[in-house]
């Protein structure tokens, strides 16, 4: 409940002392009926030294003077207590207290606590000075025990002023101190102000006129980052002032919502009506804040994880530049991470990028599930602002070197406003040229979004003059390397989008088809979707927007009747699939051609809907989500219905899904499918750039078959330039390659069944020399067989495994310690290293990887080196990671522990996932990591006890192992092996298939 507090203080020259008190409430409050007191607790006293009872009332929204007999007749004159000489006797280090019935409802200073000689420092101190409450304050401090720092809640101002005491010059408005307020208390530390509506007077130097308003920034400011020290003056035509004038400005604080509030922009504070007085002119700006090294650094992965319930400048992206909204500022070092786009803006990080997350190896920012790049620092063109200037056309990497301005906010961005040329050193970026390509055994298909083309340079476009075709007819050929099948999206009808009724797009293809032929590439033929009507499938009215496929028919036929549509609900309205059956080498290979809803109607990404990054899965951020959810499971169940057919058809989802990869609709594609765009490393997964982050909006995804040899490139050849009529188009291509082997006449061999392998037979046998005994491993036992007497061996004892694990894989014997190797009952979780003495007692057991398969000393016996296979279940919904343990038992069994043991992983590898396939090494699970995928299975170790090398038999490669440091090395390639050499021969016994029911070739 509102009640009065302290407003305003002085202590000044000899006598002038006065505390002045202020009524918030809509009501007469009487001082006595309710027991107000004002208490003096001197030089750090705990109780206090002196106490008065205060008599009288305070109307609503009026203030109430205290002050001593003797002090100045400007101050006694407003005084309604004039004699209180004994409590008006502070000297900035004595605590003021306000209470009601007892209890404390505002406080100067801390009680109990002495400051030395005042609180604060300046003129916002307790002593030698005024002091005014902040008009954003309307309550008191109810805590006397608490920290007392007067710059939090007050003004202040010199010794001996009393202006403005006994008045509270609100305007009816709530203000308790005077017509003056500060910049920064007019902003507040929060999105809006905590003034809108009032009228205020405030003062600053103008640091930029734009043609309706002009930015004004304190001469010096709070100190407080947390609140900006500028504003707007909206003057609604072209200012009078100029830059470095002096002004006082009278208006009333208002709220701007750039498009109105259904944009769920932010709102700007600024200052509306204005009357304005030139104080003065040609002063020097205040200092521009640095963004980046040297000043105020952005957080680089947080936006906003509290919707608005806290304001946290330091940790939150988008309450950092509101902090900064309207003030002057300086972008060290800004590196472009988007091209020059329509609107003439180009996104950057500061610090030539040191320090921002997401960075790819040609400069992009791109985003992550929880990391939607909040470093972005916006450059707009304003000619207003600065008349004359230009934004440079630059490409992803350009330097800008130092960029000042002022900050503003406009459609979903905070952005400089630069008042400043700069000098940009263009980037060195070129477009990039895949290395994949076709051959006997490899079909490559590729997918474009060709940001509609048409032949009609009447409809408002000019693709023809601006040689569009031209462009992507040479990246066809050159950049993509002429892949077999491309998916297109955002082929227009043969008019554009003159709205005519003509919906054909052959001559559109036909001419696409024509220039690549022109420029030296093969001869393509085209599938129109001719499933489509007029105006049904959105884009631009009157285009006809579809998808659409060329086929290289030297390479590949297409299957006669395949050509169909997913003629499903959900693409009402929206651009229908295009489906399409060819031969490649004998096998037919579906391809589904895609372009989903667009995301019109998202939310902006520093609007008022947070957390941004955590709900992707709503609608009301991620828009038209629901649409291409149904999307998804209308191509996933017509997938779905060919692999029920075949589980090993050959199956190619192609498209511009207008999705993320983490977000569902990709999602639910990638359950019968693998998606391509997880096999890159994260920060390169980008066919797109929107407001500077990299983004992949177009995807590949393939049957499972496919996935294991498949290679995949985002061609970069249009998402990083900058946007010109020249640029071919506003997404990058995707290009994969698939491997189909020619078939070739070998004769099948049909293998009879010769015996079985039962699960307890013995696998790994481990000698101890000193007692001649052998360790056997036999399922969930190790039988321990004496063999003193070779011509005799008995049966010495076992170990039960089952006791402590679901079962044993190895064991190794030396120096009379017995290591066993343990699965989990769960075979997925993490495993076990059993010790035992050679007579079979258990001493130790710590934790290694998943699914510990082989095991082996160091020669010197001081280590214990583990294989954990991390092996998936079945239907690979747990996949652990392949990872080496080794154990230190140089202190012997009694002394192990847990911290004796390290585990190394191939995380390090998870970036070259494409370098390795390349080289020969087998990947293949689905939507693995590199880590995921390789499985340690056995170990040698080097003479010289520094090196193991471990195979990864399911990967065909083998892990170099640095033994010193617990860290993989390198992973290597071990090539094919040819099975009709002596020695090779398959093994086709029944222990892990039955053999009996395969055919071998």
């Amino acid at each position: 409940m509102a009640d009065i507090f302290i407003s305003e203080y002085i202590e000044g020259s000899s006598n002038n002392k006065a505390i002045e008190l202020y009524n918030p409430t809509d009501s007469v409050v009487d001082l006595a009926a309710d027991n107000y007191t004002i208490e003096l607790y001197s030089n750090g006293a705990s109780s206090p030294s002196q106490s008065l009872s205060l008599t009288g009332t305070i109307a609503s929204k009026d203030v109430f003077v205290i002050t001593r007999s003797n002090a100045d007749e400007a101050i006694k004159t407003v005084a309604d207590i004039t004699n209180a000489d004994s409590v008006i006797n502070f000297n900035g280090d004595d605590a003021i207290v306000i209470k009601k019935n007892g209890a404390v409802i505002d406080v100067i200073g801390q009680v109990g606590f002495d400051p030395g000689s005042e609180w604060g420092s300046g003129d916002t101190s307790t002593a030698n000075n005024t002091i005014r409450r902040k008009l954003t304050i309307t309550s008191g401090d109810t805590n006397p025990d608490d920290a007392f720092d007067p710059s939090v809640e007050w003004d202040g101002f010199p010794q001996d002023t009393f202006n403005g005491l006994g008045s509270d010059n609100s305007d009816d408005n709530d203000n308790n101190g005077g017509s003056s307020v500060k910049i920064y208390d007019i902003q507040g530390a929060a999105h809006t102000s905590p003034l809108v509506g009032q009228s205020v007077t405030t003062t600053g130097i103008v640091t930029a006129i734009d043609t309706n308003g002009f930015y004004l920034q304190d001469s010096t400011g709070d100190g407080n980052n947390a609140t900006s020290d500028a504003i707007f003056v909206f003057t609604n035509s072209a200012p009078t002032v100029a830059v470095g004038d002096a002004v006082e400005v009278t208006g009333t604080v208002s709220e701007f919502t750039p498009g109105g509030a259904s944009t769920r922009n932010l709102s700007t504070t600024q200052i509306i009506s204005p009357s304005i007085t030139i104080q003065s002119s040609g002063n020097q700006l205040p200092t521009a804040t640095i963004i980046g090294a040297g000043g105020r650094i952005p957080p680089t992965e947080n936006i906003d994880d509290d919707a608005f319930t806290s304001f946290d400048p330091d940790t939150d992206g988008i309450d950092f530049f509101e902090s900064l909204e309207a003030m002057l500022v300086t972008a060290k070092d800004a590196v472009a991470v988007s091209g020059t786009n329509g609107f003439r803006e180009i996104f950057t990080v500061v610090d030539d990028g040191t320090g921002a997350t997401g960075i790819s190896d040609r400069g992009t920012l791109n985003i992550s599930p929880d990391d939607f790049n909040p470093e972005r620092v916006q450059i707009d063109e304003d000619t207003g602002i600065l008349p004359g200037f230009t934004l440079p056309q630059v490409n992803v990497g350009a330097s800008l070197g130092d960029v000042t301005g002022v900050i503003s906010y406009d459609f979903g961005n905070f952005q400089i406003q630069p008042t400043q040329a700069f000098t940009v050193t263009p980037a060195t970026i070129q477009p990039k040229t895949t290395t994949i390509e076709g051959d006997a055994d490899k079909l490559t298909v590729a997918s474009y979004n060709v940001l509609n083309l048409d032949p009609n340079d009447a409809d408002g476009d000019t693709d023809i003059a601006d040689e569009r075709f031209s462009a992507i007819a040479k990246q066809i050929i050159n950049n993509l390397k002429a892949p077999d099948i491309i998916g297109l999206q955002e082929i227009q009808d043969n008019t554009g989008s003159a709205d005519d009724g003509v919906t054909s797009a052959s001559d559109t293809l036909q001419k696409l088809v024509d220039e690549i032929a022109a420029n030296g590439g093969p001869t393509y033929s085209f599938i129109d979707n001719t499933f489509i009507g007029n105006n049904t499938s959105g884009g631009q009215p009157g285009g006809n927007i579809r998808t659409a496929f060329l086929y290289n028919p030297e390479r590949v036929s297409l299957v006669d009747g395949s050509v169909e549509t997913i003629g499903d609900d959900a693409f009402a309205g929206s651009r229908l699939p295009l489906v399409a059956k060819f031969t490649f080498n004998d096998e037919e290979v579906t391809v589904v051609n895609n372009h989903f809803s667009s995301k019109g109607g998202s939310a902006p990404i520093l609007g008022v809907e947070q957390p941004f990054e955590a709900r992707q899965e709503e609608v009301a951020v991620n828009g038209s989500l629901d649409e291409r959810q149904a999307q998804a499971q209308a191509v996933k169940g017509y997938v779905d219905g060919i692999l029920a057919a075949d589980a090993n058809a050959n199956i190619v989802v192609v498209g511009d899904l207008n999705e993320f990869e983490f977000v569902s609709p990709v999602e639910t594609l990638a359950e019968s499918l693998t998606n391509l765009t997880e096999t890159v490393p994260e920060n390169e997964r980008y066919s797109f750039i929107f407001q500077g982050n990299s983004q992949s909006l177009d995807h590949i995804l393939v049957s499972k078959n496919f996935a294991g040899n498949a290679k995949f490139d985002i061609v970069h050849v249009n998402s990083e330039f900058a946007e010109t009529t020249q640029r071919a188009s506003d997404h990058d291509p995707l290009v994969a390659s698939l491997t189909i082997p020619k078939n070739m006449d070998i004769p099948k061999i049909n293998l009879s069944k010769i015996s079985t392998f039962t699960g307890n037979g013995a696998e790994i046998v481990a000698h101890d020399p000193t007692t001649q005994r052998l360790f056997v491993t036999t399922g969930d036992t190790v039988e321990i067989i004496d063999i003193s007497n070779p011509a005799n061996p008995t049966k010495f004892g076992e170990i039960d495994i089952t006791l402590i694990g679901g079962g044993v894989n190895s064991v190794a014997v030396k120096n009379g310690i017995v290591a066993v190797a343990v699965e989990a009952n769960t075979p997925q979780d993490p495993g076990l290293v059993a010790f035992y003495n050679t007579d079979g007692v258990f001493q130790r057991s710590v934790v290694v990887g998943a699914l510990p398969d082989m095991l082996t000393f160091t020669p010197d016996g001081t280590k214990i080196l583990v294989a954990n296979e991390g092996e998936p279940n079945e239907d690979y919904t747990v996949d652990p990671e392949g990872s080496i343990s080794i154990i230190d038992i140089s202190g012997g069994v009694a002394a192990l522990d847990q911290t004796k043991v390290k585990t190394a992983n191939f995380r390090a590898f998870n970036s070259q996932k494409q370098a390795l396939i390349d080289s020969g090494v087998r990947i293949f699970g689905p939507g693995a990591t590199v880590a995921q995928d390789l499985e340690p299975e056995y170990i040698a170790v080097s003479a010289d006890g520094s090196k193991a090398f471990v195979t990864l038999q399911e990967n065909n490669a083998i892990a170099v192992f640095d033994i010193a440091t617990a860290t993989v090395t390198d992973v290597l390639p071990l090539g094919y092996k040819d099975h009709s050499l002596p020695g090779n021969g398959l093994d086709a016994s029944d222990r892990d298939v039955d053999g009996e029911q395969w055919w071998w070739w």
